[in-house]
């Protein structure tokens, strides 16, 4: 049988609490007041980022990101969503195009039935995890901008407790890398991407100009247990707060080990892709990177988060590079989260809207509806 979302958590039960928060939020008058008839149609274009920097991890370099553009509209109301798609996820804007192509949302009268309306979303097709989160996010902007209310308070929690953002610095020469750390200067927390020979380089480059703190993203880069432990107490003593997949996913008894003994907390985020995995993750790490492009969206994110913290689990807010669409969108839940890395927007030269901001390094929600977000 395949696992859904809602066979999953009823064999779990461990992520009821955040389900029944997703579906309180439509009774009662609000429903009553926006509700109109009519279609709920689904529009899209592809769109391509411009990076302000050559953008390198562990495995590749890139210049641009391509995106899916999304528009739900229902009533005269306007729901925005966005799927990002840098190479390694494997999806592109001609399967997003595809995907996005076999969904026909007509068959359903009422933009509410969130549930529904994603659990179709999901059953079309495997994969297409970030053309998925497109229609998700463009429904919960719509659905928001209905009742008049940004997500972040119909999931009752509270904008003052968003957490900083950390700005990344990817893998580059000494000299770029000490220009972006100076164009971060008004960041409290910076992640930095590691995972080849010249990590070492790298941190003491950043450390000879910043004594913020900073958070690491090996992307899964090292594939020695031992090496990466003893790497892991250097940086501890460099001023490193966070570890994020230091060690290949498939390496699942490697990195419990390593998590164990470890004197920085451990993030899983390639391990850690849907709502299944987050059960698979505990005790392998010390808490999960949640991206939307890689859970297929808000409502399942969510869910994640009420699960991890359920677990015990420490919880992260994640993105790809992307505009301030889906950067907001996930921003919506970061009063979930001990740690936040949503700077893709900031990475660009040409988005498309304006939206969550960042306040002396700490993300600030704004009270416009739905993800909170206006077009440029």
């Amino acid at each position: 049988m395949k696992t859904t979302r809602r066979n999953f958590i009823a064999l779990s039960g461990i992520a009821a609490a955040g389900l029944s928060t997703g579906k309180t939020v439509f009774a009662g008058k609000a429903l009553s007041q926006n509700l109109s008839s009519g279609k709920i149609k689904l529009s899209f274009e592809p769109y391509n980022l411009a990076l302000k920097h050559v953008f390198t991890i562990a495995d590749s370099s890139r210049t641009s990101t391509p995106v899916m553009l999304t528009r739900i509209e229902y009533g005269g109301i306007t729901g925005y969503g966005e799927a990002s798609m840098p190479p390694y996820l494997g999806e592109s804007q001609e399967t997003a195009s595809r995907f996005l192509s076999k969904v026909d949302l007509s068959r359903f009268l009422d933009p509410f039935q969130i549930e529904d309306i994603l659990d179709y979303i999901d059953q079309i097709d495997e994969g297409n995890r970030a053309a998925k989160a497109s229609v998700d996010i463009a429904l919960h902007d719509l659905v928001g901008k209905l009742i008049g209310q940004p997500w972040y308070r119909l999931w009752g929690l509270n904008s003052i407790l968003t957490p900083n953002t950390s700005f990344t610095i990817g893998i580059d020469t000494a000299e770029v890398v000490k220009q972006k750390v100076n164009e971060a200067a008004g960041f409290k927390i910076l992640k930095v991407k590691l995972g080849r020979e010249n990590d070492r380089e790298m941190v003491q480059t950043i450390r000879s100009v910043t004594n913020v703190p900073l958070a690491v993203d090996v992307n899964q880069g090292w594939k020695d247990k031992e090496k990466a432990l003893e790497m892991i107490y250097w940086l501890k003593e460099m001023g490193i707060v966070m570890v994020e997949q230091p060690m290949p996913k498939e390496q699942v008894d490697n990195m419990a080990w390593l998590t164990a003994r470890s004197p920085l907390p451990i993030f899983g985020d390639e391990a850690v892709q849907r709502l299944p995995d987050v059960i698979k993750a505990a005790g392998v790490y010390h808490g999960i990177n949640i991206k939307l492009m890689k859970c297929t969206g808000m409502r399942e994110a969510f869910t994640m988060a009420k699960t991890a913290k359920s677990l015990g689990m420490k919880v992260m807010i994640g993105c790809m590079t992307e505009t301030s669409c889906a950067v907001s969108a996930a921003a919506q839940l970061s009063p979930l989260a001990e740690f936040a890395d949503l700077d893709g927007n900031l990475l660009i030269s040409n988005d498309l809207y304006t939206g969550m901001q960042i306040k002396d390094g700490k993300i600030t929600l704004s009270d416009l509806p739905g993800i909170g977000i206006r077009k440029i």
